[in-house]
């Protein structure tokens, strides 16, 4: 189908107020999409059936779903437009500035205490849009980012969501698996090399080795990558693979996603204390930022599964953008503030001739 009839098709769920997903997989110029025919707000358990998902930060071994049973699907290619990206002037808010510096040497405290190696703190902003436009979102995320996942969702009790994760959190393959860690983040400098400090491949290696252990519990064959930098947007990565073979008929997608979620990159280690850390001071409800989201096959055949990563959420003409950063015992508040300053920018690309 021709991609200027899907934007058409899409536009007018969103205005009947009908739940929808478009998605588009890494480096791919094929794009999914899912109109579910009613306004039912399902949700899955089990995994069992051809659907794509949207799981909170806060998961609890259910996510929010649009089945393809319910829906019509359908599928398009779209030509590979390349749009120009300029840094796009944040105004730095001294009193958030501070309150985020005072959160970030609280959970420095928390870890010289030794109770625990990482956390990772998060924070939001918005961004108020003269004039939002479906389309134009659409066609800028698919752009922007072709070597990421990029997905627009909609579901009238869910609000709008967007965006463009460089992070998988598990594919699978019948019982072969892959996931990654990825931690560390820099601005991309043309010519130059990245330099990784102590504080950034501590990180890595906290991740690398807290993923490794979790999948001992599911999985009876692990491999893991030397680490190597991964562009996503403006900025660089630290990346290592992990990948294996899974227990046969003990580790169920459900299993594998409870174990995996939430990964170090996004709330710390141990898991457990630092996700009550989080749930307890942040401050304020991450929804889906961090959770994860995408297509799963019928009878968990396959799943393409990432974590919710350079996201947002739109509604009433505001754009709510999240973004965070790992803290361990070495990190600088400053740097961290600066760091969230930067991440801004990806969803800022893509909403940019909308502010």
């Amino acid at each position: 189908m021709e991609f200027s009839t899907i934007l058409q098709k899409i536009s007018k769920q969103f205005k009947d107020g009908l739940p929808f997903v478009l998605y588009s997989l890494p480096n791919s110029s094929e794009v999914n999409i899912v109109l579910q025919k009613d306004s039912k707000l399902y949700d899955t358990e089990c995994y069992a059936e051809e659907c794509f998902v949207l799981a909170p930060f806060d998961y609890h071994e259910k996510a929010f779903c649009i089945p393809s049973k319910k829906s019509e699907l359908l599928k398009s290619t779209f030509t590979l437009n390349t749009i120009e990206k300029n840094t796009i002037a944040v105004q730095e808010d001294s009193q958030k500035k501070e309150i985020y510096c005072k959160q970030v040497n609280g959970v420095i405290a928390e870890i010289i205490i030794r109770n625990a190696s990482k956390i990772v703190l998060s924070r939001k902003k918005e961004f108020p849009l003269e004039k939002f436009d479906l389309s134009l979102l659409i066609k800028r995320i698919l752009n922007l980012y072709p070597t990421a996942f990029r997905y627009v969702w909609f579901h009238p009790e869910t609000g709008l969501w967007c965006g463009a994760s460089p992070e998988v959190l598990i594919k699978t393959e019948g019982v072969s698996f892959e996931t990654m860690a990825l931690a560390g983040t820099q601005r991309i400098e043309i010519n130059k090399e990245p330099h990784w400090d102590f504080k950034e491949l501590n990180e890595q290696k906290i991740v690398v080795d807290a993923i490794s252990t979790s999948l001992q519990k599911v999985t009876s064959v692990v491999r893991i990558s030397k680490t190597y930098n991964h562009e996503a947007a403006s900025l660089v990565h630290l990346r290592t693979d992990i990948t294996g073979i899974l227990k046969k008929g003990k580790a169920t997608l459900s299993t594998i996603t409870s174990v995996l979620h939430p990964t170090p990159a996004v709330c710390g280690t141990p898991q457990k204390y630092a996700k009550s850390y989080i749930l307890e001071n942040e401050n304020y409800n991450r929804e889906f930022y961090t959770g994860f989201v995408g297509p799963i096959c019928e009878k968990r055949a396959c799943s393409r599964l990432f974590v919710n990563l350079r996201c947002m959420k739109i509604e009433n003409n505001i754009a709510i953008l999240f973004v965070g950063g790992g803290i361990t015992i070495d990190s600088d508040p400053e740097s961290e503030w600066e760091e969230t300053q930067h991440k801004l920018q990806t969803m800022l690309q893509v909403i940019n001739p909308m502010l």
